[in-house]
């Protein structure tokens, strides 16, 4: 993610030490930007879904592991994208998983796939942008000023999330030196 998309891993990186600067937290790894996992084990297929509660420009890294044969099943679904990606044991990619819809296809009954997701709560970014209090809290003790602010952001909420991807060019020209 830090090669990819500094601006991201930097958002997630600076929400993880604003977090840990108000609350003396326990981080699952402690070289992980994000805030939370999932183990999933035995067969471990998913329907389509999205999963709304992360933050919605962000990534989530999914992990494939077991012992399944990835030409037969397993491949990962991007449905908008109308793209399905063969997605061997031992494979990660990181994807929107609260704004694309994804799922992944079935694999013989004799088989296991497993999988390790990591995440972030879009609501923990929001803790933060807050200065750790919810939203009502936050509007109950917010200024005017603040309050008018809060609503210009979120008229550009789409292009600010859009503003933390790289594009190719802005990559070649960072690692082409």
């Amino acid at each position: 993610m830090s090669i990819y998309a500094p601006r991201l891993f930097a958002r997630y990186q600076k929400c993880k030490d604003d977090l840990l600067d108000w609350r003396k937290m326990r981080w699952n790894f402690e070289s992980s930007v994000f805030a939370a996992c999932t183990w999933n084990f035995g067969r471990a297929v998913t329907r389509p879904h999205r999963d709304f509660g992360n933050l919605a420009a962000g990534w989530c890294p999914v992990t494939a592991l077991g012992d399944y044969d990835p030409d037969l099943g397993g491949h990962i679904i991007l449905w908008e994208l109308r793209l399905i990606i063969r997605f061997p044991p031992g494979s990660t990619i990181f994807i929107p998983s609260a704004i694309v819809t994804h799922s992944n296809t079935p694999i013989r009954s004799h088989e296991k796939r497993h999988s390790f997701t990591q995440f972030t709560s879009g609501s923990l970014f929001r803790w933060v942008a807050n200065r750790n209090m919810t939203d009502d809290e936050f509007l109950r003790h917010a200024s005017p000023e603040q309050k008018a602010q809060r609503d210009k952001a979120a008229g550009t909420r789409w292009e600010d999330g859009l503003s933390y991807f790289s594009t190719l060019d802005e990559l070649e020209s960072l690692y082409s030196r």
